[in-house]
């Protein structure tokens, strides 16, 4: 069982160099912590080389390298198009898209969470997926500028062999007891775009407007104990590790350690929790348009949905694909009232209050 453990953990720490039957990805030097694949610290002269605009697209995406390395092989053999991957965490990569505004060298930006992508919105311009009919409309966004696909629920994971039966925290509000204190793994928000989004859940669980939210935040950021990690990729890692005993991630990362046979369990918190889903967006002003939206709408078909639930736990968007197996149905999952609007548009200003806490 700890061979299969460390060949998990080991996973997450391919590269994202791919061979399919229509070429492979850009080669790639860095290792990006969120994800896992790799990243080069500069790809703008590979992105500006002379190349066969009609046979690439350029992908930029905060995916974990296992389901990003599946999803695109399939992509390849199935058009013989070559992806051109860049892969880190959410927020370095949207800035990334930000500061090449002026001339975009990405086409498509995959993965991380919808809220996100929507403070982003001025660098996308709209899609219409083929197969929109078949997509939850839960998880389409009105003007178009992204689409979800794969809802994502946030939940707490906890390591067996450092929390008692009876000491499992129940909800958000448990991560308050003294107990805890350091105990936590949690990863900057600024950084990663999950963090973000179950900062949002837990102010809205305690109230966004009254100002409680601010307040449970304040005593959760105090039994932290200054220990903030740098990628979401570490919080399920090291709580698998037995490095820290409860942490605050995906669904969709931490059940693979539950179906692996690791000593660990998830909550799905007491008071409720978000399922933002993760997005795919089209990036404004690509010379690529067309095999963006080829990528784009390969990545929401049935098919690529079909396996990424099967293979790797990712809840489907569709309403014509089946749940992963162990998952609860999302009707039976408590969820808070989450304003997505709210989260995206204030996104700086709840940032700025974020910084306030953790400074005092």
């Amino acid at each position: 069982m700890k061979k299969f453990l460390g060949m998990l953990l080991a996973a997450t720490m391919i590269a994202g160099t791919l061979v399919g039957c229509g070429g492979s990805t850009n080669v790639t030097k860095e290792p990006s912590k969120e994800t896992g694949a790799e990243v080069s610290s500069d790809t703008s002269k590979e992105a500006e080389a002379p190349k066969d605009n009609a046979k690439r697209v350029t992908v930029y995406s905060p995916h974990p390298a296992d389901p990003l390395n599946a999803g695109i092989k399939e992509f390849q053999e199935k058009t013989g198009i070559t992806v051109d991957l860049v892969a880190a965490g959410t927020g370095e990569l949207l800035k990334r898209v930000e500061a090449e505004s002026a001339n975009p060298l990405c086409d498509v930006f995959w993965g991380g969470g919808a809220d996100s992508l929507a403070a982003y919105t001025e660098y996308f311009e709209p899609f219409i997926p083929t197969e929109k009919a078949n997509i939850d409309p839960n998880y389409v966004s009105k003007d178009g500028m992204w689409t979800g696909e794969s809802p994502l629920p946030m939940i707490l994971m906890y390591n067996k062999k450092l929390v008692g039966e009876n000491d499992v925290p129940k909800g958000w509000g448990d991560l308050v007891d003294p107990k805890w204190k350091g105990k936590i793994a949690y990863a900057d928000p600024a950084k990663s775009g999950s963090s973000y989004t179950i900062l949002c859940t837990m102010l809205t669980a305690f109230g966004k407007d009254d100002g409680k939210g601010w307040e449970f935040i304040k005593k959760f950021v105090s039994n932290l104990d200054g220990k903030i990690l740098g990628s979401s990729g570490d919080v399920y890692k090291k709580v698998a590790d037995g490095e820290y005993a409860v942490g605050l991630t995906l669904e969709k990362e931490a059940i693979k350690y539950v179906q692996a046979g690791a000593d660990v369990g998830i909550v799905y918190p007491s008071e409720g929790t978000s399922a933002v889903p993760d997005g795919i967006a089209l990036v404004k002003g690509t010379a690529n348009k067309e095999n963006a939206e080829i990528f784009m709408n390969f990545v929401l078909s049935k098919e690529c949905q079909s396996m990424m639930a099967a293979d790797f736990g990712r809840r489907p968007v569709r309403l014509d694909t089946e749940v992963p197996e162990g998952l609860p149905a999302m009707q039976d999952v408590k969820l808070v009232d989450y304003d997505f609007e709210w989260a995206s548009k204030q996104k700086e200003e709840i940032m700025n209050q974020w910084k306030d806490v953790i400074v005092q």
